[in-house]
């Protein structure tokens, strides 16, 4: 991948800025026949070296005015106009519709009524580590409403296996079982651990 970085820093006036982490990149463009150059330059380098570029993965995104946002390393980029300064946009980023995914899918295998069994102290044991480490990564950006929503779920999915430890129906979880309850879990709260809010404009 050093060839496609040589390549495309070469080009930098003709495409645009590159950013590339492993084999995973991007490249930002003022205008879209720059993009569309820094594709050809890509697909060029990259055929040489017997590979080519993701058909379904590999897309030319309009950012203007939040028009479109693209994923990138688990986040989702999008240009958002402020509250504040009306007319004025800013680039920000939280997780992306495939990190929820994935989180979720973590939190529901881990409080699965399959351990109905178990203390919900062990639950709470196995799920942490999990709930840590995801935030961990995407605390740095725009996340606040994607960690609330995950907090939600996992107080729906403890609650959910607390009503079957004790035969209750999981209708009414949230009248039986609480903030109040689900705090005192000792559960792994994502609100509140956003490290940066701040915004940076695209340019």
């Amino acid at each position: 991948m050093s060839v496609l970085d040589e390549e495309l820093t070469k080009a930098r006036r003709q495409s645009g800025t590159l950013i590339r982490f492993a084999d995973d990149w991007v490249v930002l463009c003022p205008t879209k026949e720059r993009a569309e150059t820094a594709r050809s330059i890509a697909t060029t380098v990259l055929a040489t070296l017997g590979l080519r570029l993701h058909p379904e993965k590999t897309r030319i995104v309009n950012l203007t005015k939040g028009a479109e946002g693209f994923d990138f390393l688990g986040f989702h980029n999008h240009m958002c106009e402020s509250e504040k300064w009306p007319g004025h946009y800013y680039l920000l980023k939280w997780p992306s519709d495939r990190a929820m995914a994935s989180i979720k899918a973590t939190v529901r295998e881990l409080t699965q009524r399959r351990f109905v069994g178990r203390s919900l102290d062990a639950v709470v044991h196995r799920l942490n580590p999990a709930l840590r480490g995801w935030a961990a990564y995407f605390r740095h950006g725009n996340s606040s409403k994607k960690f609330a929503t995950v907090d939600s779920y996992v107080h729906q999915r403890m609650a959910i296996l607390a009503s079957n430890k004790h035969g209750l129906s999981g209708r009414n979880w949230a009248t039986r079982f609480n903030y109040g309850w689900f705090t005192s879990l000792g559960i792994y709260r994502l609100t509140g651990t956003v490290g940066n809010r701040s915004a940076h404009a695209l340019g």
